[in-house]
């Protein structure tokens, strides 16, 4: 059973301290950051390691990888460009961009798996409207009809890798100025226009995501709680409307944009209570102990165990089979070359 919360470490090595917090049953995966990054061979050390401490199932493990200003491990990695360079040059050439946003999904996964993390929390289906700058360029269109091409192709690189994919941030961000991470941003517009506009991504992608990642933004026609929160949202809309059957990870509790919920117990509670797989907590900068402690009524889930199960990497290659491959050598060419 894979338990429903996704944490972080403090380091490059596991501390005693966090052996016994992983080895507890309502944590199911690790999220990592630049700071746990050092080297290949002791990334790889530290994914082995997070994967053989519960016994009756592997810890998944995740990043942010999406590319540009949001890349993790950069050093021995190729360096990936912001998912606008793919609109670009969509722009210009469909058929290209198409081509090359399938090879930069099968790079970024194959990269990851060769060094043990299961997936990456990519790709951003975001429409870039000029409006926020925490999307800004991560998006990779301000058309969304071309956002959902471009995603699609990225999701069938993903998927020739055997990497699961997760649509962020539902049903989006881009329409919004305010930064989630900082405040809580609002949009007043009616559930109509969402559909018409920031949901089309979504709502045409759907059946292809195996993750969605809600968005911390307050939509008060709709509802009264963020996204993450919300059971309108979270199954009303995702699960009942749009038929949504994978997983769903909030985004990170720790972030201000889910601070009306109160504290890191509350929002747990109510992200899950309101339809979250997993609730992911990241910078946490208090007692782990104390809070598992907090959080002592809740239970794994089967059902979201099952739908988690689907983010375990599938076959790959190592890194030293990775770099023997012609067809790695010929992506890192091409993404390359990008820049």
């Amino acid at each position: 059973m894979i338990g429903p919360l996704m944490i972080d470490l403090k380091g490059k090595v596991i501390t005693s301290k966090e052996r016994i917090i992983l080895a507890h049953p309502l944590v199911g995966g690790v999220i990592l950051f630049t700071r746990n990054y050092e080297s290949i061979t002791q990334l790889e050390h530290l994914t082995s390691d997070i994967h053989s401490i519960q016994k009756d199932s592997k810890l998944l493990i995740a990043v942010d990888h999406e590319g540009g200003r949001v890349q993790r491990f950069r050093e021995y990695f190729t360096l990936l460009p912001p998912a606008r360079i793919f609109g670009e040059i969509y722009d210009r050439n469909p058929k290209d961009a198409c081509k090359i946003a399938i090879t930069a999904g099968w790079l970024m996964a194959v990269e990851l798996q060769s060094v043990g993390v299961d997936f990456s929390f990519a790709p951003i289906l975001d429409i870039d409207l000029g409006i926020s700058s925490v999307i800004g360029d991560r998006a990779f269109h301000q058309n969304p009809n071309i956002v959902t091409t471009l995603a699609n192709a990225y999701i069938q690189g993903m998927k020739k890798a055997g990497m699961a994919s997760v649509g962020k941030h539902f049903p989006g961000h881009g329409s919004v100025a305010a930064d989630s991470h900082i405040e809580c941003p609002i949009d007043t517009r009616t559930l109509n226009i969402i559909r018409a506009s920031d949901m089309i991504p979504f709502q045409r992608i759907m059946p292809k995501l195996d993750g969605i990642m809600p968005a911390h933004v307050l939509y008060p026609s709709i509802d009264s709680q963020p996204v993450g929160f919300s059971e309108v949202w979270l199954k009303s809309i995702l699960r009942n409307e749009l038929e949504f059957k994978g997983a769903s990870i909030s985004d990170d509790l720790t972030m201000v944009g889910a601070s009306s919920v109160g504290s890191i117990a509350n929002r747990v509670y109510k992200t899950l209570a309101a339809g979250c797989d997993m609730a992911l907590i990241c910078n946490y900068d208090r007692d782990y102990n104390a809070l598992l402690k907090e959080l002592d009524k809740i239970t794994p889930n089967l059902e979201s165990s099952n739908r988690l199960a689907n983010f375990y990497s599938q076959e790959f290659m190592n890194r030293t089979q990775l770099q023997q491959s012609p067809a790695w050598h010929k992506a890192v060419e091409i993404i390359t070359n990008l820049h």
